[in-house]
């Protein structure tokens, strides 16, 4: 077996690559065939985007259908693996239809470009003569990219703080740019980097990180749908959503599940159009940290008794540039989506994960969240155990209706199918 030091392992091709994985992790052909098979992204794609690309790798995409928002008809994509996510989605959007489905509204796209300032005795000066030089760090930040001012975008202010640490105190500019319709990363990345002697000029400190923030609070997307009672289920169902949404505010081990439901959605839908999904995770984990660890979600119960839910959360995603402009596939998804702009995306993706969240509060105040899920899951159970064809739909109904969702129950299910046969 080879070691992982492998010398110019980036100068080679993909395929020489892979032959050199298969021997080091001793990979049967099939094995490798799986790993260098590839769909709409080809291979000379895959190598243009990342280091050291051996292959592709596939997930499921699905459409969620009846998304209503803002008055407009959408179907989304959703790049998932895990059973019952797009079918709930779906289905909550079903239930919003009669109250107006959703509607959304959105922050202009400003990110957060931080400048890290060490090694000034007096900071809160500092953040002073930072602050006298605010409209040359504008400027500076501009010349970086200009068709971005162009197009409406760019630095548009800054903000001075100080911030306590180990190391002693420390004074962080923020940069907040308009960045239209792209994420954002590498245009805020140059601003900061090309800021940042002037202000170690201002303050006679040193300049060390220069970084985009993931915690984007101006660039806030947010959705509301009235949910009808009658609609969901009746008053006990509001009562019982309702419960569930305290439960999560009030206990940080709930919250932790109740929001990665709600990012369930969102995250499928950021995958699917290319996007940054471990910046919007970290981003919609950090904003939900703010107060003490809470949802991204509120419920409510209107005069008519029906359920009101609304979401907010930071949505740092784009339209041009990255895996958005090049992936083929997500392209695509662009397409299906017919958004025009990132912040319509959005807004999209806001409503996508308050339906998620919904689904996931209505099934477990109700029947409990695992049967949808298990009766989706148990196909995957019964092709794990040897079913083919119509084989895997006659062994999952057996294993849904004994509520013994496992491998070797399915393998006694599909004998006694073959036997019968």
């Amino acid at each position: 077996m080879e070691g992982s030091r492998i010398p110019g392992f980036y100068k080679l091709p993909p395929q020489q690559r892979l032959e050199k994985v298969k021997r080091f992790a001793s990979l049967g052909e099939e094995e490798v065939e799986a790993i260098a098979k590839h769909g709409s992204l080809t291979i000379e794609q895959a190598d243009r985007m990342i280091e050291n690309v051996i292959g592709t790798f596939e997930l499921p995409l699905g459409i969620a259908t009846n998304f209503l928002i803002d008055g407009k008809d959408y179907l989304i994509p959703m790049a998932i693996e895990e059973p019952s996510v797009v079918a709930a989605a779906s289905n909550a959007a079903k239930m919003a239809r009669p109250g107006g489905g959703f509607v959304t509204n959105a922050t202009p796209p400003i990110m957060i470009g931080q400048v890290q300032l060490c090694g000034v005795d007096d900071p809160y000066a500092a953040r002073m003569e930072i602050l006298n030089i605010k409209d040359e760090i504008i400027a500076k930040a501009n010349e970086q990219d200009p068709i971005l001012v162009k197009l409406g975008g760019g630095c548009k202010g800054i903000e001075v703080r100080v911030v306590e640490s180990k190391q002693g105190p420390m004074v962080v500019t923020h940069l907040l740019v308009d960045c239209r319709d792209a994420m954002g990363a590498n245009a805020v990345n140059t601003m900061a980097e090309a800021v940042a002697p002037l202000i170690e000029r201002a303050t006679g400190g040193k300049v060390y990180l220069r970084i985009i923030s993931n915690l984007a609070t101006f660039r806030l997307a947010r959705a509301k749908a009235v949910f009808k009672a009658e609609a969901i289920g009746g008053e006990a169902v509001v009562e019982g959503v309702l419960n569930a949404y305290a439960f999560a505010e009030a206990d940080p081990f709930r919250c932790a599940t109740h929001n990665k439901g709600i990012m369930n959605g969102v995250t499928a839908v950021v995958l699917a159009t290319g996007n940054d999904t471990r910046a919007v995770e970290a981003g919609a984990h950090a904003y939900a940290a703010l107060r003490g660890y809470k949802s991204l979600t509120t419920y409510e119960k209107n005069r008519d008794g029906d359920l009101v839910a609304t979401i907010e959360l930071p949505v740092a995603v784009g339209l041009v540039g990255g895996a958005t402009a090049s992936h083929p596939v997500a392209k695509a998804c662009i397409k299906i989506l017919g958004v025009k702009s990132a912040e319509e995306l959005a807004r999209v993706i806001a409503a996508v994960g308050l339906a998620q969240n919904f689904a996931a509060l209505r099934a477990l105040a109700t029947e409990g969240i695992q049967r949808g899920h298990m009766e989706l899951h148990a196909r995957n159970i019964a092709a794990m155990a040897g079913a083919k064809g119509e084989e895997i739909d006659a062994v999952a109904e057996v294993l849904v209706r004994e509520r013994k969702i496992r491998v070797d129950r399915a393998k006694e299910v599909l004998e006694e199918i073959r036997r019968r046969g």
